[in-house]
Order: structure tokens, then sequence, then C-alpha cells
């Protein structure tokens, strides 16, 4: 009956309260969700959400509920939703709302704000909500009336989607309550989801630089994992037998077992990916900005190419030609567009052979590059190589599993490690760069993806930001596995303290508790791994069970990666002589570069 009786708000204006009408256009969006902690200043709007059908994640800290719409989002293809109390409540998910506009996750942030009778008094809990949010999100969205409640949302979702990004839904808290007479649309009334393959004359100019290229090599990015266009790239590929690497942190955007796969690009990325990409004469970057960090140098291999020309596919306008200099832009669809320069390059030459040799120099690259991956986990550590830690999580995972990334050094080093056959798979904290990411994040991929195993890779210093969310977890039924990689230290940034410092640890140490026995308190399943050999069954017992697990693997603190940023360090100068013993120019370390 419920159902009935909403069916019919849509198409014929109704009296309904403003908080009926906000919670009428969220079902009408197909939002099943909403993530946040209560407050009083949406209270009526909640007491709505159970007989809407939508259910309320309620988290431990504002900050993980954007991180779990993001992936939540990324996983599902959908804009999610988070909302809390005006003021602390909302700008506590500054910094995760931030992170998705980075990562060009659509989403919607329900933000109550004072009530107008109060503004400007400095009252409880007021904030200029707005001017936070501007700069970190793609639009902030100002109800200026109780009745113009939904249409304002549905401004929010149609630029939310458009612009691929968080948009800040700004709502005085006493707009929750009245009456109004309004017609709930349904999304295509107000919004359009795709822009096409992009204009004919840019198609055609690439198809024909791809069809004269001498070494034409592919990076697929986040556009083809959204566009779930895989098979239009796949389809390329094998025309030109050209390698394709992936966009920074994106493994899933195409398939590891792929005879022309060569793996990740970026920080701790695949050998094999750069030694190829370096000889390109023309790239095809599909559904990619090309990050400035994402092709920085690394392994000491300067291997993105200057001199080659570049083919960029982007849906965002504002992404092409941001970073390197481009031959051709096509603004449209990740997918539709590679199927229009495939079938272009048909008619060009429809005869074109499969090149042997370059396929038999990209296994040759490949095969070099995973026994030197192998050959370094396999070295000794105290207790376990970092490295070892993450071949043997990966070697048990199964082939539907969704795996949620952090900041820092290990969580890195599994850019290396991760191998994806399928989209929506790898969900990465990305180019913001912020630690507690994984594990929020992994709760909403499994609120995705209930059907398919989620397991978070997690540094101990951000674990120590996102543990308290084992208790959401516990109470809402989540069943992630946290890899707790323990090596006591804050060690992306104490591997800056060894190459430039001198060993001076400042603020790098961090002694940590029993993190398997923390979660057993929670509610949890938790089990400590201090041998090599105890990984993979350790994980795969956390996946049979179905229950939230952490597993606190202890590894070796001395095996590091090289720095993130060595871009932007130098080696440091002292003048003042209060400060000349600390001489950072000739030592011997022991730490180890893994």
């Amino acid at each position: 009956m419920l159902k009935v009786e909403t069916e019919n708000l849509r198409g014929t204006k109704t009296k309904m309260t403003t908080s009926e009408a906000i919670v009428e256009t969220l079902v009408a969006e197909g939002v099943t969700h909403i993530s946040g902690i209560l407050g009083s200043a949406f209270m009526d709007l909640l007491d709505l959400l159970p007989d809407a059908g939508i259910r309320f994640i309620g988290v431990r800290h504002e900050q993980s509920s954007a991180h779990l719409a993001d992936a939540f989002s990324r996983v599902s293809g959908k804009a999610a939703v988070v909302i809390g109390q005006n003021g602390p409540g909302i700008t506590n998910m500054a910094t995760s709302v931030a992170a998705a506009n980075q990562a060009h996750t659509p989403m919607v942030v329900i933000s109550p704000s004072a009530g107008t009778p109060t503004v400007g008094w400095d009252g409880f809990q007021e904030c200029d909500q707005v001017s936070v949010f501007k700069a970190i999100t793609k639009e902030t969205v100002r109800v200026t009336h109780p009745s113009r409640v939904a249409d304002c949302l549905r401004t929010a979702f149609r630029i939310a989607y458009a612009e691929r990004g968080p948009v800040l839904y700004d709502i005085p808290r006493d707009y929750f309550f009245g009456e109004i007479e309004e017609q709930i649309l349904k999304p295509h009334q107000y919004r359009v989801d795709c822009r096409g393959a992009g204009s004919p004359e840019s198609i055609e100019r690439a198809a024909k630089l791809l069809a004269n290229a001498k070494y034409p090599v592919i990076i697929s990015g986040r556009g083809t994992v959204d566009s779930d266009g895989h098979e239009e790239v796949k389809a390329i590929a094998e025309y030109l037998t050209a390698p394709v690497s992936v966009s920074y942190m994106h493994n899933d955007a195409f398939p590891a077992n792929h005879p022309l796969a060569v793996g990740p690009i970026g920080y701790m990325g695949s050998k094999a990916a750069m030694n190829t990409l370096k000889k390109a004469d023309v790239v095809l970057a599909i559904g990619t900005r090309l990050s400035v960090f994402g092709t920085l140098p690394c392994y000491g291999i300067d291997y993105f190419p200057t001199n080659a020309q570049i083919i960029q596919i982007d849906i965002n306008p504002r992404n092409i030609a941001r970073t390197h200099p481009i031959e051709v832009g096509i603004i449209g669809d990740a997918r539709l567009s590679s199927a229009e320069i495939f079938n272009r390059l048909g008619e060009i030459d429809s005869n074109r052979k499969t090149n042997h040799q370059r396929l038999l120099e990209i296994a040759t690259e490949k095969e070099r590059w995973d026994e030197e991956q192998v050959s370094l986990a396999m070295i000794d550590g105290n207790p376990i190589n970092p490295r070892r830690a993450l071949l043997e999580v990966t070697k048990v995972l199964p082939e539907d599993t969704i795996v949620t990334t952090d900041i820092g050094n290990v969580s890195s080093t599994a850019n290396g490690y991760l191998k994806f056959n399928q989209g929506r798979k790898h969900i990465a904290a990305l180019t913001f760069g912020n630690t507690g990411f994984a594990f929020p994040s992994a709760l909403g991929a499994k609120l995705a993806r209930p059907d398919c195993p989620v397991v978070a890779i997690v540094g101990d210093g951000a674990w120590g930001m996102s543990l308290h969310e084992v208790s959401t977890a516990v109470d809402e039924n989540l069943p992630v596995v946290a890899c707790v990689f323990n090596n006591g230290a804050w060690c992306a940034e104490k591997k800056n303290q060894v190459d430039y410092y001198n060993n001076h640890f400042v603020g790098a140490d961090i002694k940590n508790p029993d993190f398997a026995e923390i979660a057993r308190v929670m509610g949890a399943v938790g089990v400590r791994v201090e041998k090599a050999e105890d990984i993979g069954p350790a994980v795969e017992a956390a996946i049979k069970s179905n229950k939230p697990t952490v597993i606190d693997i202890q590894i070796d603190g001395t095996q590091l990666a090289p720095p993130f940023r060595k871009d932007a360090l130098k080696m440091p100068t002292r003048l003042l002589p209060k400060y000349s013993h600390l001489d950072h120019r000739n030592w011997n370390s022991t730490f180890t570069r893994i």
C-alpha cells in the first residue's frame, strides 16, 4: 500500500511536509541508505527513513560516513548520501568530502545549518558550512525557502552526477518543518547521466593518430571503471596490439590477466608498465586526468613520454590537457568514446594483423617484474617483510574480492601487488592522501556488494584513525576483513627522516595496543599473525567466517618503501649554531628499502 501511495505522488503536486518532500526525492533517486550520526537538526527527516525504506547507517565518526559513501558510490555507480548535525557534525566530514572531491565521486551531503531565526548570533553549533565546503565540493546548494527543498535537492543530485563529485545541500534546520505543495519528479526529468562519445571530428583525429602509431600505449583510468568500458578498451588494445597500463591506484581499470595488460603506473606501480609506456609514440589516455602525482618518475624511471602525442578522453572538460599537453582531446563517456574509436579504426584498416613481437616483449617485461616482486617479498623480515605479507594476502583473495587501500608505506606498496580482472574492485584513497580511508570505505563497498568479499589493507597509523568503525561493522552486520599491517610507526614519513634527517625520528613511532584483542572486545573476530605462512590461512578463514574480522599482522618496521614526495624534499641545511650538531649529510642507516 505504501509503495502505491508513493508512486501516486509522482506526476502531480501534493500537499506534504518539507521533510516528506526531501525523503520522497531521495526515494525517487533510488537512495537505499544514508550514513552519518543522528542529530536534533534533522530528527524529523530521520523519523521518516524506516517507512521510506531507507536505512540509516550510524557511524562512530562523521569522517567515516563520507568515506563509506565514497566507496559505495564507486562500487554501485550511484551517488550516496551523508548527513550530520549542523556545525561539528558537518565539519567532521570535511576531510572525507575533500577526498571524495579529488576522487571524482558523486555524493550528496545533506547539511543542516543554523535555524533562520538565529543566524548570525553565534548560537549553539552554528557554522557557515557553505564557506567551509565551497572549495572541497563541486557545488554548494543553499535551500533559500521551504518551498524549494525538493528542487534544491534535485539540483544537488544533478550537479553531483554531472560534475562527478560531492555537492553540499545546505538547509536551515527549521526548514525541515512546514507544509508545501510539491511534485516528486523522476531522475530522468531533471538530469542526464550520459554525455555521449565526443565530437565526430575528435574521434576521427584520434583514430587516424592511433592507426598510424608505431608504438601506441593505452592508459586506462577511473572513467573506464565508472562507465563499465573494459570490453571497449580491450577491443582497441587487441586491434592495435597496444599494451594497456592502468592509472595510479585504479588497478581494476583493465583485466590483469589479459596478455596486453602491463599493470599500474604511478608510485610503487609496475616497472613493466613504466618501461613500456616510456616507449610510446602515441598515448591513448581513457578516462583519466593524468594527475601530476600519478605520473611522477618512480624507481628512478622517468617513464612518462614527453614527446608522445597524447589522446585524452575525459567526461569533464576541465581535466583535458590540465597536466600534460595533448594532441587530441575528447570530452565524452569513456566507454562510448572508446567504442567509436574502435569502430573508426576498423573502417580505416579492417585487415590489421596482431603484432606478435610486441606481445612477446610485453610478456617478458611482465615476467621480469613479477619475479622481482616475489624476490623482494622473500627477503627475510623481523618478524615479517611487509612485501611478503602483501604477497601472502593477495595470493588467497577470491576473484570477486573488493580491496580497499589506505595511505601509507604498506598500502602504497600494495599498488604493485594488487591485480584485478573485474571492474569496481579496487577502492583506493587516491591523491587527497588522507589516512583512515580504507576501513570505512570497506563498509561502503560491502553495502554496495554484499555478495563480494571485502578486504581492507590498512597501516597501523591509519588503523588508529578508523578502528572505532569496527563497532559499526558489528552493529550493521557488515562482514569485512581488515588486514592491519602493524609496524609500530608512521613509516611513510619515517622514510623521509631516514633519507633526509639522519634517522632523527620525531613523531614517527607509535606504541600500539593489541589490535586483535580490541577487535574481540568490540564484538568482532580478532587474529594476531606473527609468521608469514599464517597470513594466507588467516585471511581465508576470515572471509569464510562471514564476520567482521581484524587481522593484526606484525611486520618489519625497518623495511621501508621509497619516500612519497621525493620530488618535494631537499637535504636540509642548518645555519644557527644551536642546530649545527644536526648534520644530515653523512650517515649509515639501518633501514632497508623495500
